[in-house]
Order: structure tokens, then C-alpha cells, then sequence
């Protein structure tokens, strides 16, 4: 096997490599899931899971990471066990903190921006995560919306998800979205998902039904120059949805504990992901693993369209 792809400050893994130049699917993955999302060594079954999802839906997957001062684009079994160990004493890397991260040579995991970031400067056009970041609650008082959005509207990646952390205020979340003009599919529902449950009762910009109408959709908008992501929302499968109102009254008081603990900005997110898995007892964990492989396999078919999308008829 020939040495890993060095493009600028980029490593890509020869398979990632050779999968982009001969034009056949490739998946992003984010590492926050990894470093910050739950603990060593659940968080490495996990990454290894989606990483095993996209290959057997047809695609070559894409873990995104930074270290050693290079972001990585793709992660070797190595790298990941690193990253996973590592857990929340990795950067959590936003647009902001890349170039820091990587002048500075610290490890750092990847969120929605950084990814999209990485996965642009490869020439990837699919990436699965779990949720994106979008308007906190309370953002009209404490302005806190997440870099995702803006990263959503200026940075020409496909990003599946099963709608935005349901810890947010989503009628906000897709406000914000809509004015930057960035198209919310819905995959097969009408409706925005909210993350452990199918429904917000929240109508999507557009459902789509196939991943061949999703290829078009972002081949064209892509082709008419006009830069800027989409968000492909995929609903929790049936079998692992939550029940919406136990969810929202444990959200609820996982925003209270928060809020006296005087938590805030970036810390926000993990800290209410781990009182909820409390609350829930291990419920809301489980949900967020099975999303997350459910939006890698539907990514991977989009990729698959995509690329054949690209090749002459006939």
C-alpha cells in the first residue's frame, strides 16, 4: 500500500484517495461523536460500526480528525483508538479552532463545521453525522447559535442527519436555515424530525422519497453556483424512537441542571447529552447510536447516487 495523500494540510488515506480520483462514493464521519459523544470504549464500537454501515451500503467511509498539525481524512484502526482513548481531552474543533488546532499540533475531533470543512477540501459531498448544532434555547437573551449554520450556508457539502439535537429550539433552528437559504429535505417525511423522535410537526423545505431525486437535487444546486450546504433529514428508525414527551420533560430538567451549574457555550451540548443518557437510563445513548448508523447507510446511498450522478449516460 502506497503512503497516505498529502494535499496542502490535508492527509487523505490511500483508499480515500483512489475512491475520490476514479469518482466513486465517498462518506464524511465527524469524531466529536468519538471524543465527546459518550465513553471509551463504547465511542470506538461506535466509530468502527459506522465505518462497517457505509461500506456495506456500497460507499468508502471518511473519518474526519486533526492531529499531528493535519487534518485527516480518513482514520486508520490506529488513529481511532488514539482518538477514542483520548475522549474529551480532544479539542472539539469548530471553523474557529482549525487553524489553532493545527498550528499548535494539538488532537483535536471534528464537529458539523469542521467536518464539512474537510470533507470540501477533499471533494466529498456526503456526510452523515447524528445532529446538527442549530439556535439553543434562549438564544434571544444569550445568543448562542451554533457555527454549524452558518458553516451549513457557505460550504457546499450534503449533510444527513436526523434533524438538529433535540435540545435545541428547532422552529428557530430552521428559521435561521431558511434565511440562508439552505434547502431541509426531509427523507421519505414531510415532516423535520427532532432527533430521538420522527416528528416536530415541523414541515421540511421539500420531501424527497429516493436517493437518486437527493443527487439531483444537490447536483443542480451545486451546478447553478450556488455554494452552500443541504440537509438531508433522515428520521430515527421506528424501532429506536423515543417517546417525544418524556424526552421533552428530561430535556427540560437537563436544561435546568445546566443552567444551575452556570454551563455555557460549547460545554452546553455534552454536558446535556450526558444528563439525559442520566435520565433516561442509557435510553437516549442507544437512540443516538442507532440514528447515527441509520444516517450513515441512507448517506452512503446518496453518495452512490452522486457518483453515478457524474457519469455520461449510456
Amino acid at each position: 500500500m502506497h503512503d497516505h495523500l498529502t494535499q496542502g494540510r490535508l492527509t487523505l488515506t490511500p483508499e480515500i484517495a483512489d475512491a475520490l480520483a476514479e469518482g466513486r462514493a465517498v462518506v464524511a464521519l465527524e469524531s466529536t461523536v468519538i471524543s465527546h459523544g459518550m465513553p471509551y470504549p463504547k465511542n470506538l464500537d461506535t466509530a468502527r460500526a459506522l465505518e462497517a454501515e457505509v461500506r456495506a451500503a456500497g460507499a468508502v467511509p471518511a473519518t474526519v480528525a486533526v492531529m499531528d498539525g493535519r487534518i485527516r481524512v480518513g482514520l486508520d484502526d490506529d488513529a481511532l483508538e488514539r482518538l477514542a482513548s483520548a475522549g474529551t481531552a480532544a479539542w472539539k474543533l469548530s471553523r474557529r479552532d482549525l487553524p489553532v488546532a493545527l498550528a499548535v499540533g494539538a488532537l483535536g475531533a471534528t464537529t458539523v463545521a469542521a467536518t464539512m470543512i474537510a470533507a470540501r477540501m477533499a471533494g466529498i459531498a456526503v456526510f452523515a453525522t447524528g445532529g446538527i448544532g442549530g439556535v439553543h434555547r434562549g438564544a434571544e437573551h444569550s445568543f448562542d447559535v451554533s457555527a454549524d449554520l452558518d458553516e451549513l450556508a457557505r460550504t457546499s457539502v450534503c449533510v444527513v442527519c436526523a434533524g438538529a439535537k433535540s435540545i435545541l429550539d428547532l422552529p428557530k433552528t430552521l428559521e435561521v436555515l431558511e434565511t440562508r437559504g439552505v434547502p431541509v429535505l426531509g427523507f421519505g417525511t414531510g415532516e423535520f424530525p427532532a432527533f430521538y423522535s420522527r416528528r416536530s410537526a415541523l414541515p421540511v423545505s421539500h420531501r424527497c422519497d429516493n436517493v437518486t431525486e437527493v443527487a439531483n437535487i444537490l447536483r443542480t444546486k451545486w451546478e447553478l453556483g450556488l455554494e452552500g450546504g443541504v440537509l438531508l433529514a433522515n428520521p430515527i428508525p421506528l424501532a429506536d424512537e423515543l417517546d417525544a414527551d418524556a424526552m421533552e420533560d428530561a430535556i427540560g430538567r437537563a436544561l435546568a441542571d445546566a443552567e444551575a451549574k452556570g454551563i455555557k457555550g460549547k460545554h452546553v451540548t455534552p454536558h446535556l447529552l450526558a444528563a439525559l443518557e442520566r435520565l433516561t437510563g442509557g435510553r437516549s445513548l442507544t437512540a443516538n447510536m442507532a440514528l447515527i448508523r441509520d444516517n450513515a447507510r441512507v448517506a452512503a446511498g446518496v453518495a452512490a447516487a452522486y457518483a453515478a450522478s457524474a457519469k455520461p449516460k449510456g
